[in-house]
């Protein structure tokens, strides 16, 4: 599933909103079996249209997922798990969708304002978007949209709990496996924290893509199921205070 050389990290954010001054909700990443999956209480509101397609709800300083209350921790001991994660695999490769434009940047500020980058940094090989790598590999495809939940289901023929930071990590680290995007054009897309806010690496030359490889069958099959039993699954929860 991953190249031995290379241990990936699949990561995403849920937020309160879509700007650049919203703050984090949740924080997941994944890589092979291992998972991570994080709550936090934001200091500023939930904007409306981030409340209704994520299911968070903030209620007298706790914090509500489709009226499910959720056990959360600070964001200091968010970022030192997610830290912690990334070292017990040796400087990995963190991979997501759409994070050069939004999740890394609103990670560095974090990371800055808890004085955790330098420790972030040093634990990690670089960040590569996913985003960036599919509208080059599947530019000759004729796909509707390059957002994930689009991709999975063109790709993997399934339909999954999207804006789930958790279900978006598992999902992306199934689609990956079915991208198998080159170690040359991996280098080319690869940025840091510091880097991210240049200009992306333009093509400089024809890249071979490999999609669907056989031996990645297994992985994303497995998803297929996975996905419709967690779909399936009913959970008890805490009812959310009104008002």
């Amino acid at each position: 599933m991953q190249n031995s050389e290379q241990s990936l990290v699949f990561f995403d954010l849920e937020t309160t909103g879509l700007d650049q001054s919203c703050e984090i909700v949740q924080l997941a990443a994944v890589s092979g079996g291992h998972s991570l999956n994080l709550y936090v209480v934001p200091r500023c509101r939930m904007q409306r249209g981030a409340a209704k397609v994520t299911g968070f709800r903030v209620r007298r300083h706790r914090l509500y997922l489709h009226r499910q209350l959720v056990l959360t921790n600070s964001l200091r001991e968010v970022l030192v798990s997610f830290i912690a994660f990334l070292q017990m695999l040796e400087r990995p490769l963190v991979v997501g969708h759409n994070i050069r434009r939004f999740d890394c940047r609103l990670l560095a500020r974090a990371l800055d304002e808890l004085d955790l980058r330098a420790e972030f940094d040093s634990s990690i090989s670089g960040c590569v978007d996913t985003l960036l790598l599919a509208r080059e590999m599947l530019k000759d495809r004729d796909l509707k949209s390059f957002r994930q939940e689009n991709l999975v289901r063109e790709l993997l023929g399934v339909d999954y709990k999207a804006h789930d930071a958790l279900e978006d990590v598992r999902a992306l680290q199934a689609l990956y496996s079915v991208l198998q995007p080159t170690p040359e054009l991996i280098h080319r897309h690869r940025f840091t924290l510091d880097t991210m806010k240049n200009k992306p690496a333009v093509k400089a030359a024809k890249s071979k893509v490999a999609c669907n490889p056989p031996q990645q069958r297994p992985l994303w099959e497995h998803f297929r199921k996975t996905v419709k039993l967690t779909g399936d699954k009913a959970e008890e929860h805490e009812e959310e205070p009104k008002g």
